[in-house]
């Protein structure tokens, strides 16, 4: 770990979601659907593919790092300087699915990308929920 390491930050969110694991992990996995909560994507659930999400405010550069099917994913995630990644876990409960996200690598001068993400995937993951919700 280099001193570098040592400053940065993560965000982290969590919800329990009152769905199984399959249908969360769908939308968290599946193009389509990534774009009705998050952004436009050539999303796969493949390590090492390649992918972007487009804002109206740029284009993030993403790659697949890590896929375990309904357990969990990451992927970097690289816009305006940011270099960071990714991870969602998923844990089955007795009432659907604990979810967690997790954002790490903010340096000490990214202040207005980390704030920007604590708020970005407040709002992000309210409308996964509706997604979810939404799905058969």
């Amino acid at each position: 770990m280099t001193d570098s390491d040592w400053n940065t930050r993560t965000v982290i969110k969590e919800r329990n979601l009152g769905h199984p694991p399959e249908k969360v992990w769908r939308a968290l996995t599946t193009s389509a659907l990534i774009e009705e909560w998050l952004m436009e994507t050539d999303f796969k659930p493949e390590s090492g593919h390649e992918f972007e999400l487009d804002a109206e405010w740029g284009t993030i550069k993403c790659k697949v790092l890590t896929v375990e099917p309904q357990q969990s994913l990451s992927y970097s995630w690289q816009a305006h300087g940011l270099d960071s990644v990714v991870t969602w876990t998923l844990t089955e409960t007795d009432s659907g699915t604990h979810l967690r996200m997790e954002q790490t690598g903010f340096g000490p001068d990214q202040e207005q990308a980390y704030r920007g993400a604590i708020s970005g995937w407040t709002r992000f993951l309210d409308r996964l929920e509706q997604v979810v919700a939404d799905l058969e």
